[in-house]
C-alpha cells in the first residue's frame, strides 16, 4: 500500500485543477508542501510579504481570467497575507488563498502562532472559508474552494490546513473519487426577460452599454462586439473592464466617465442603459446619476441577482451570465434603427480629456504635468504591453492616456481603492505573461508600501518597469485637505523627494530620475532594454489637481451641507 501525506495532496488538487503558479513566502508549517511542489514542477513565486503574494494572486487573476493561489504560513503569515481578500472581494477576483496553522491537538495550548480563529477572520471578506481537518479530504475540499471561487460573481475564498494534516500520511487507496474544480456551464437569460430587454433597446433612440467586471469575467468580448456593431449601440467601460471591446470597434465609447463629461458639456445623456456586469455604485457614479441618468430606463444583466436593484429600480432584470445573455440577443430576429448620429457623439466623447489637458504647459512651476508625464511612459511601453496602475491621482491620471488595449492588459484599483497593490499586481501579471511588457505607473506615495518586491522582481528574473510619478505628497489627500481646510493646512500629507531610482539599483535592478519631459519616453524605452525590474522616477507636479478629486468632494460652497471627501455631502441639521 502506497502511502501520500497532506502536502501531496495539496499540490495534486492544484494540479488537477489547472493551478500552474503559487504565490507564496516561506514558513515551515509548509514544508511538506513546498517539497510536493518540487515534485511536481509547480512554480512557487516566493515574495518579501505575505500581502504581496496575495496581491499577486490577485494581479495573476486579472491578467489570465483564471484562479490565482496564494500559499501563506500561519499567524502573522496569515495576517499579513489577508490584506489582499477584501480587495479581490470587492472587486469580485477568483483567488484561493491557503493558510497553514497550528497542530489541531495542540489548540487552546498557548502554542506558537496559535490563538487567532484564522477561518472566522477570513469568512467575513470571502465567499468561503473553511477549515480541513482530516488528510484525505483535502482533494475534495480543495475543489470545493475552487468551484466556490469560481461560481457565479467570483470571488476570494480561504482554505486553512493545519500542520499535522499536512504531513500525516494516508493510504492512497483508501482516499475518496473527487468531483471536479471547475464548472464550464453558465446561466442563461430566461425567454420573458430576454423579450423585455430587445423590445426596450430596439424603441430606445439613445442606448447605452456600460460593461464592468462580469462582462470581463464572463469572456464575452466577441459576442459585445457582434451585438453592438447589429444594434450601433454605444459601449462605455468602467475601470474593470477597459479593452473587452476592441479599441478600434466602431462602437466604442471608451471610459464611463466619458457619460459624465457628455452631461456636463450639455450633450444628450442616454434614455435607456444596458449595465453588463457593471455593479450600481462607485464605478457608475453612485447615487449622483451622473453616469446614469434618473430618466433613463435600466436593463441590468448580472449573475448575482442580488446586485440588480441596488440604488434604483430596474425596468428589466436579467440574472444571468453576459455572454451567455450576449448570444441570445444576437440571435434574435430583429431589425434594429439607425443611431449613427447617436453613436458619433458618445464615441467622440473620448476625445474630450486631451481637449481638456492636451493644451496645458507640460511644465509647470514645481514639475511636469502628470498628464503629459504618464502619456510620454505609456507611449515608452508601446500598445502591446500590461498595464498595472496604483496611486490616489497617478492612475486617474494615466487612465486618461491609455492606448488600444485588450482584455485582461489593465490592472487597476477597483471598489476599496487599496494603495499598494501594484507590486504585486505587476509580479502577478509578469508571472501570467512572462512574454509581455509590464508596466506600473504609481504614486510616489503608494510605490512605498511594497517597495521590497524589487527583490522578488531581481529574483525572479521579472523585467517589470515602474514609472514613479513623484509629487513628494500624497496628492489627492493634501488636495482634498487643500480645497476643504485652505491652502497650508495641510496634515500628514507630504512625503520626501526620495531618489526611489537609486533603491531598485540597490536591489540590482535599473533605474532613472527625469525632470525632463522629453526624457520620460527614452528613460521607459532604455528601461524595458536593460532586462532588469526598473524604476524610472519622475518628478511631476504637486500643484496639479485632477478633476476626479475635485469632483469627489462635492459641492465645496454648499450652505446647507458638510463636505465629507470621497462620499455624498452630509445635510446639516437643525
Amino acid at each position: 500500500m502506497t502511502t501520500v501525506d497532506g502536502g501531496e495532496l495539496l499540490a495534486r488538487a492544484l494540479l488537477d485543477a489547472g493551478v500552474r503558479d503559487v504565490f507564496a513566502l516561506h514558513g515551515g508549517h509548509l514544508d511538506s508542501f513546498w517539497m510536493a511542489c518540487r515534485r511536481h514542477d509547480l512554480q512557487l513565486i516566493d515574495t518579501r510579504h505575505e500581502a504581496s503574494a496575495g496581491h499577486a494572486a490577485d494581479g495573476y487573476a486579472r491578467t489570465t481570467g483564471r484562479l490565482g493561489v496564494a500559499v501563506v504560513t500561519s499567524g502573522p503569515g496569515f495576517a499579513n497575507g489577508f490584506a489582499a481578500l477584501p480587495n479581490a472581494m470587492s472587486d469580485g477576483v477568483p483567488m484561493l488563498m491557503i493558510a497553514s496553522s497550528p497542530p489541531l491537538r495542540e489548540l487552546e495550548t498557548n502554542e506558537m502562532q496559535g490563538g487567532l480563529d484564522q477561518v472566522a477572520v477570513a469568512a467575513p471578506v470571502t465567499k468561503w472559508a473553511h477549515r480541513v481537518v482530516t488528510t484525505d479530504r483535502i482533494p475534495d475540499l480543495v475543489a470545493l474552494a475552487i468551484r466556490k471561487a469560481l461560481a457565479g460573481r467570483p470571488g476570494p475564498v480561504f482554505l486553512e490546513i493545519p500542520i499535522d494534516i499536512l504531513v500525516t500520511p494516508v493510504e492512497e487507496d483508501d482516499l475518496p473519487d473527487t468531483g471536479r474544480a471547475t464548472i464550464s456551464d453558465r446561466p442563461a437569460p430566461s425567454g420573458n426577460a430576454l423579450q423585455a430587454a430587445l423590445e426596450l433597446l430596439q424603441t430606445a433612440q439613445r442606448p447605452a452599454i456600460i460593461v464592468g467586471g462580469g462582462a470581463l469575467w464572463s469572456q464575452c468580448g466577441e459576442e459585445l462586439s457582434e451585438f453592438a456593431d447589429r444594434a450601433s449601440i454605444p459601449v462605455f467601460a468602467n475601470n474593470r473592464a477597459i479593452g473587452v471591446l476592441p479599441a478600434k470597434h466602431r462602437c466604442n465609447a471608451w471610459a464611463i466617465d466619458n457619460l459624465s463629461l457628455m452631461a456636463m458639456t450639455g450633450q444628450p445623456t442616454p434614455d435607456v442603459v444596458l449595465p453588463l456586469g457593471a455593479r450600481m455604485g462607485l464605478l457608475t457614479g453612485g447615487r449622483a446619476a451622473s453616469m446614469v441618468p434618473a430618466s433613463a430606463a435600466v436593463i441590468q444583466v448580472d449573475l448575482d441577482a442580488a446586485e440588480i436593484g441596488r440604488l434604483r429600480p430596474v425596468d428589466v432584470p436579467i440574472a444571468a451570465d453576459c455572454r451567455e445573455t450576449l448570444q441570445a440577443f444576437t440571435s434574435a430576429d430583429v431589425s434594429w434603427p439607425d443611431r449613427d448620429e447617436w453613436l458619433a457623439q458618445c464615441t467622440a466623447a473620448h476625445a474630450l480629456a486631451d481637449q481638456l489637458f492636451g493644451a496645458t504647459p507640460a511644465v509647470q512651476d514645481d514639475g511636469l504635468h502628470p498628464y503629459h508625464a504618464s502619456r510620454e511612459a505609456l507611449l515608452g511601453a508601446g500598445e502591446d504591453a500590461v498595464i498595472v496602475l496604483d496611486g490616489g491621482e497617478a492612475p486617474l491620471w494615466a487612465a486618461m492616456n491609455l492606448p488600444a488595449v485588450a482584455p485582461h492588459r489593465v490592472l487597476n484599483l477597483g471598489y476599496m481603492g487599496f494603495l499598494g497593490i501594484g507590486q504585486g499586481f505587476a509580479v502577478g501579471a509578469q508571472i501570467a505573461q512572462p512574454n509581455r511588457r509590464v508596466l506600473q505607473i504609481t504614486g510616489d506615495g503608494a510605490y512605498g508600501f511594497h517597495i521590497q518586491e524589487l527583490d522578488t522582481m531581481v529574483r525572479h528574473g521579472l523585467p517589470v518597469v515602474t514609472v514613479v510619478l513623484n509629487n513628494a505628497c500624497w496628492g489627492m489627500s493634501i488636495h482634498g485637505q487643500d480645497a476643504v481646510y485652505g491652502e497650508g493646512n495641510d496634515v500628514i500629507t507630504r512625503l520626501a523627494d526620495t531618489d526611489y531610482h537609486e533603491i531598485a539599483r540597490a536591489f540590482g535592478g535599473y533605474g532613472e530620475r527625469v525632470t525632463d519631459l522629453a526624457d520620460v519616453r527614452p528613460a521607459v524605452e532604455r528601461a524595458f532594454a536593460s532586462g532588469l525590474p526598473a524604476c524610472i522616477n519622475v518628478v511631476v507636479a504637486a500643484s496639479v489637481v485632477h478633476p476626479m478629486t475635485t469632483a469627489m468632494l462635492g459641492d465645496l460652497d454648499a450652505p446647507d451641507e458638510i463636505v465629507v471627501p470621497y462620499y455624498e455631502n452630509i445635510p446639516k441639521r437643525g
